[in-house]
């Protein structure tokens, strides 16, 4: 089933839809949606993307980051990931949004107006595994360590994310 993403302009009016694999190869503008899921022990949830994928296959990433469908809102595409990718539900907060760009390699541009949002789960996966290879909870600063040590070991839009984040954090 080809899958499309909404294309925006930057003021995330809709301006139509693409297949999902040529707006990657075309470096367009396009909603996305990132979550960060925390454990009451304050680590952050990592997904190992499948190898698989047609990008950044076998790449650390947050729990889950994709693209709402027409006419679905954010919030909803979020939730909606999360029970596809891990098999799971937790309430989601909005933080915030933004536009980035990052080279994805293979010729292939994640451009995306990307909505931040955050939650707690403390429970049992079920991943699903055309999408992800396994999970990991990991403390912040072990995080930080490992990006600077083996920074190819994670998707690039995770490590551009990850910076807003703190940025947000420190406001």
């Amino acid at each position: 089933m080809e899958e499309f993403v909404v294309l925006v302009n930057p003021d995330d009016q809709v301006l139509g839809l693409m297949e999902k694999q040529q707006a990657h190869q075309n470096g367009l503008l396009h909603r996305a949606f990132s979550v960060f899921l925390f454990n009451n022990n304050g680590e952050m949830l990592l997904q190992k993307r499948a190898s698989g994928k047609y990008h950044s296959p076998g790449q650390w990433t947050n729990a889950v980051c994709s693209h709402p469908r027409e006419n679905e809102d954010y919030l909803d595409g979020a939730a909606r990931r999360l029970r596809e990718e891990l098999g799971i539900e937790t309430d989601l907060n909005h933080k915030f949004s933004f536009i980035y760009k990052a080279d994805v390699g293979k010729g292939l541009w994640e451009h995306e107006l990307d909505h931040v949002f955050t939650g707690i789960y403390n429970d049992a996966f079920q991943l699903d595994s055309a999408e992800v290879e396994e999970v990991r909870y990991i403390s912040p600063a072990d995080l930080d360590t490992e990006m600077k040590e083996n920074p190819e070991n994670f998707t690039e839009w995770f490590k551009i994310i990850l910076a807003e984040y703190k940025d947000h954090l420190d406001k």
